[in-house]
């Protein structure tokens, strides 16, 4: 059926852009050896957000098509915070944050209600995050040191998996996620851009 192939395109093209999603925000912390307008709050609410989702997704079975990038995105999100912790001089800080993080996990599946109340709480950690890089943005004005690209694929994902959710699960919490999503990683890129696009005319000026 033309649902079921555009169902698997949508799945597998999630998956594959998520393998390389925080890639360029990678290269680009490591090349200029600086954190300048990349928000360290939202780094961590964001792989908040990702560990109580996937464990929601794990913790009713959900089909594995649906999360499995979200291994891969914490992965990602782990490297990118030591590189953060790492430019910023505070790499000692990473054993308190990996204690945190596990201990939390763990927690998380002690009881059904606290996987549930950590889900309805997800799409705040979530938007927290999006609103934390946005203020980050709006303080330094300067977003030399964000990829937009990593936040064109986060936005690419988030609408992927509007349809994925609606067409398999069709469970509310998580779509409502998605959405909001979508539209705050539509923000954050839209901010980006103008920052980056502000920044060369006024370098056009000095020239």
């Amino acid at each position: 059926m033309e649902s079921d192939k555009v169902l698997h395109v949508a799945n597998f093209s999630t998956l594959f852009v998520c393998m390389v999603l925080k890639f360029p925000q990678i290269f680009v912390l490591m090349r200029a050896k600086s954190t300048t307008g990349v928000s360290l709050n939202s780094l961590l609410l964001e792989l908040t957000g990702f560990i109580v989702f996937v464990t929601y997704q794990m913790y009713y079975d959900y089909p594995p098509p649906t999360y499995l990038e979200y291994p891969i995105l914490i992965a990602q999100d782990v490297i990118l915070l030591l590189l953060i912790l790492h430019y910023n001089g505070s790499l000692k800080q990473s054993l308190i944050y990996a204690v945190v993080f596990v201990g939390g996990w763990q927690l998380l599946t002690v009881q059904k209600w606290i996987i549930d109340l950590a889900m309805s709480l997800c799409t705040f950690i979530s938007a927290g995050s999006k609103f934390a890089q946005l203020q980050c943005l709006w303080q330094s004005k300067d977003s030399g040191q964000v990829s937009a690209l990593s936040w064109a694929m986060a936005t690419y994902t988030c609408f992927a998996r509007i349809y994925t959710t609606s067409v398999t699960t069709g469970d509310m919490q998580v779509l409502v996620r998605f959405i909001v999503m979508a539209l705050l990683n539509s923000w954050v890129l839209a901010s980006v851009l103008y920052y980056r696009k502000r920044a060369g005319e006024v370098q056009k000026k000095q020239d």
